[in-house]
């Protein structure tokens, strides 16, 4: 079976959203994802990271870490942060819900996590953070 996995820790800043999906997208190189794939894995990863930025922390010095682990032609991603964490994740997973409206930010990230993956989980605790696992399998048969 084709198993491999990595972690990396960053600062949360923005820009580092870019280096997360193409940390993940080269990662995932192995299991040869057809471009749609990659368009689906790198949209996931960039609104799981945004919101462990935007949404857990207000200091760039603190970190987000993300690991990857393929086994057989599914990848986990796991996005986790120890920032402010949320006391209702199922109100926060709602389409058009955010904390920071002053950010002009759409509230559709968990919505597009859903939509781009096979499975999402949140799990969050006020005060210790958030932990978003999403999975996809790559190379599965339409219809």
């Amino acid at each position: 079976m084709n198993q491999n996995e990595m972690s990396i820790r960053f600062d949360a800043r923005s820009v580092n959203e870019a280096f997360a999906r193409v940390a993940v997208s080269a990662f995932v190189a192995e299991l040869n994802p057809t471009l749609d794939e990659i368009a689906d894995l790198k949209t996931a990863v960039s609104e799981a990271v945004t919101n462990a930025i935007i949404h857990g922390y207000s200091d760039p010095k603190q970190q987000v870490a993300l690991s990857c682990r393929i086994e057989g032609e599914q990848i986990e991603i796991v996005v986790e942060d120890q920032g402010v964490g949320m006391a209702d994740v199922k109100k926060a997973m709602e389409p058009f819900y955010t904390t920071r409206p002053e950010l002009e930010r759409s509230g559709m990230g968990f919505a597009f996590m859903e939509a781009f993956m096979d499975e999402l989980e949140v799990t969050s605790e006020p005060g210790r953070g958030t932990r978003v696992v999403m999975r996809k399998r790559f190379g599965k048969q339409e219809g």
